[in-house]
């Protein structure tokens, strides 16, 4: 393309590929005048808002034994943002209690169980 061979006689190596330069002729082409992206619909989708990170703790504090899938269940986010808000904006730590075979024989109805501290 004629454009991409005059970029690179002005500016030596182009930092654009001729791909590129080819989109923006196009698109100049079809009268666009501005080199900024349009902007895009509203804000970018997420689940960590103020009051999902509340209801998540004031969940956590009501009961340690909660689970992160038992969040997501309950809230409809996903796993990921679930563990994000925990560990990230709430600086809880996963605790693992494995009960020993003493203690299992000792409290027969006990089982595995994961909390949050």
């Amino acid at each position: 393309m004629e454009i991409h061979t005059e970029m690179v006689n002005v500016l030596g190596e182009s930092p654009s590929s001729k791909t590129m330069v080819c989109k923006w002729a196009s698109l100049f082409k079809s009268s666009r005048t501005s080199l900024e992206d349009d902007p895009s619909e509203g804000c970018p989708k997420t689940a960590s808002t103020p009051e999902i990170i509340a209801k998540i703790q004031d969940m956590i504090l009501e009961d340690r034994r909660l689970t992160e899938r038992d969040l997501t269940e309950a809230l409809g986010i996903s796993l990921g943002t679930v563990s994000n808000i925990l560990s990230v904006n709430l600086g809880f730590k996963k605790l693992y209690a494995k009960l020993t075979r003493a203690v299992k024989m000792q409290h027969p109805g006990s089982s595995q169980q994961v909390g949050y501290f």
